[in-house]
């Protein structure tokens, strides 16, 4: 056992799966936060892995070392130095603290700051048994949500905001390119809305698990023209919405190609390498008149809100998170997650941590680091 050295403080300790560079991601020990006096520190019960971590983890980086990654997660309060009225309460956070004083933010636009934090990237996130989060960035949810659907209101705030950037009519047909977590919720908060769905992947198991989850006109691309596959469901002029959630030049080529005359296109999929187009689906936007919109993030002001929406969403039962949940690990198993999650051959949709470990009350760590 290691002597605590002459003055050290000594301080809790919990586990987490800290990045000390691209691809060296360990499950460790480190020091429990101490929540300041405007922030609360939260008990971490599930946190899930974004597509976006896996390249921060595995290739990207963050914006220092070590981070702890994670910007998905929910818990509850367990300390809160500004209001103990708040501990015991169940929320999930909005990973994004804004400047408030750019002008993006003066009108409630925050995740267009010009001068962001952000918890798993730029500051430490979810992957930890603890966080201290500031008090404006925690959304309560209520006790008859599971503790997993509140970690993924993240993307299905992100599936409510890109839904709103275009006019969906009750009937319309909305075309969904990317069958991942938040284009699945997409495309069930788009029914819920009245929409008729469709949904394209080049990846058959995810199509399979959407016709699980209730969708019948499901295509693979690679296996016909997309504008024909959806005539020979009778919408012979083509989709009035279509969502790219892929991040793939094939899926905005395709979308272009079922998208009908003055229809919608949404951008919304992280890329993943250039997006080129061929100069007949430019042509496609110009002759057709197509409106083109990109989205990013969520909105979370006074007048607009995505985050309640998709809690109460989650709520009513439109959209249910949770099941596109495909794989749980502890923290400890946190090399073996991500793994799984840059596997190809692996179906992962959504990865979750649930940390099964009860933090060690009577352990700590000195000022060095050492248990």
């Amino acid at each position: 056992m290691t002597a605590t050295p002459p003055g050290a403080t000594m301080c809790a300790a919990m586990r987490a799966a800290n990045l000390h560079a691209p691809g060296d991601l360990r499950a460790e020990m480190v020091p429990r936060p101490r929540p300041q006096a405007d922030e609360a520190l939260i008990r971490i019960e599930a946190s899930g892995i974004c597509g976006s971590d896996v390249d921060r983890v595995l290739t990207k980086g963050t914006y220092h070392f070590p981070t702890i990654p994670g910007h998905e997660f929910a818990g509850a309060v367990v300390e809160c130095p500004a209001d103990k009225t708040r501990i015991g309460q169940r929320v999930c956070v909005f990973p994004l603290i804004a400047c408030r004083r750019c002008p993006m933010c003066e009108i409630g636009e925050y995740a267009s700051c010009a001068d962001y934090d952000y918890y798993g990237s730029r500051r430490d996130g979810g992957f930890a048994q603890f966080q201290a989060v500031k008090l404006d960035n925690l959304v309560p949810v209520g006790d008859d949500i599971a503790v997993e659907d509140a970690a993924m209101v993240e993307p299905c705030a992100v599936a409510v905001h890109a839904l709103a950037a275009a006019p969906l009519r009750l009937g319309d047909r909305l075309a969904v390119w990317g069958a991942g977590p938040i284009g699945l919720m997409a495309a069930q908060l788009g029914a819920a809305q009245g929409a008729r769905v469709a949904i394209f992947d080049v990846d058959d198991r995810k199509l399979e698990l959407a016709r699980r989850a209730g969708f019948g006109d499901t295509f693979n691309p690679r296996r016909g023209d997309p504008a024909a596959q959806l005539r020979a469901t009778g919408d012979a002029r083509g989709a009035d919405v279509c969502l790219e959630a892929s991040g793939a030049a094939a899926a905005l080529a395709g979308a272009l190609a079922a998208v009908r005359p003055f229809g919608h296109i949404i951008l919304m999929g992280n890329p993943v390498g250039d997006m080129t187009l061929p100069r007949d689906a430019y042509w496609t936007i110009l002759r057709r008149q197509v409106t083109c919109v990109g989205v990013w993030n969520s909105a979370r002001n006074h007048f607009t809100d995505d985050w309640r929406t998709a809690i109460e969403a989650i709520r009513a039962g439109q959209v249910t998170p949770s099941r596109f949940i495909t794989h749980r690990f502890d923290l400890t198993e946190c090399a073996q997650a991500f793994a799984v999650a840059a596997d190809p051959a692996q179906l992962s949709l959504k990865i979750m941590f649930t940390p099964s470990e009860e933090p060690n009350e009577g352990r700590s760590l000195d000022s060095t680091g050492n248990a």
